[in-house]
């Protein structure tokens, strides 16, 4: 039977990743230093290639595009785009603690909520995963059988905790800098559960280097992450994965 591949690549790094920022909507491009790290993994790996191409159109998903794709044109997907953080945005985390009383409760809480003028987690979710959803239906549809998306964390790890095989938490999919995964997509599994197998990294892991910049970001966000939520949901995530829900279409 025929399977479909799909590489699912976050964009370089960005001055507000390197300042410990929450950049979401903000249209940043990429810092030098994520341009020099990028062109470092493009130099020591060869990056899958593909039949089609999608992007979300923020600048520095673009600009990722351009130095590992330079010869593709790009689909621009909107609803790609990574969460907005309203009045978080641009903003750190010891900033907020210190000015923002529900940033303290949510951090020790870890309960949902929503920065005054931002995106709720669970529209989000249901804004990134549809928009999974149509790029995979289209490429069974036109018999395409490989796509790269470059996007950001935030929509990457929604997509690999929705669909992705073997089950894990939102959070445990979270990648590197020009890094990310592939999934195998069977179109029977897809059609009636709606699932992927994540079936290798980007880079493949032999090849990752300890030392890079972003994976320290990474490791730091991730003991943050751990910090926050740990495993307080723990029972509800549980119950998620013996039966995982497929995110409702907007009304």
């Amino acid at each position: 039977m025929q399977s479909y591949t799909i590489h699912l690549i976050r964009h370089g790094l960005t001055e507000g990743n390197l300042l410990g920022q929450y950049i979401g909507s903000t249209d940043s491009s990429l810092c030098k230093e994520g341009i020099a790290e990028l062109k470092k993994l493009k130099q020591n790996y060869d990056y899958p290639k593909a039949q089609a191409y999608f992007c979300s159109p923020l600048k520095r998903c673009k600009e990722t595009m351009k130095i590992l794709y330079p010869e593709a044109k790009p689909i621009l997907i909107r609803d790609l785009r990574e969460i907005s953080f309203g009045e978080w945005e641009g903003k750190t985390a010891k900033e907020l603690a210190a000015k923002d009383p529900h940033f303290a409760e949510w951090m020790e809480s870890g309960k949902a909520y929503t920065p005054e003028g931002g995106e709720s987690g669970g529209i989000f979710m249901q804004r990134t995963c549809l928009a999974f959803e149509k790029i995979v239906n289209g490429m069974l549809r036109s018999g395409t059988t490989s796509a790269v998306i470059v996007a950001h964390g935030g929509s990457l790890m929604s997509i690999l905790s929705t669909y992705g095989l073997p089950r894990a938490k939102f959070y445990d999919w979270m990648t590197q800098s020009g890094c990310g995964y592939t999934m195998q997509v069977i179109p029977g599994l897809w059609m009636r559960s709606m699932v992927a197998e994540v079936c290798e990294t980007i880079p493949p892991r032999e090849k990752a280097d300890p030392d890079d910049i972003s994976r320290q970001i990474i490791n730091a966000a991730r003991e943050a992450a751990d910090e926050a939520f740990g495993e307080k949901d723990k029972q509800k995530e549980d119950s998620q994965k013996e039966t995982p829900e497929t995110p409702k279409k907007d009304s």
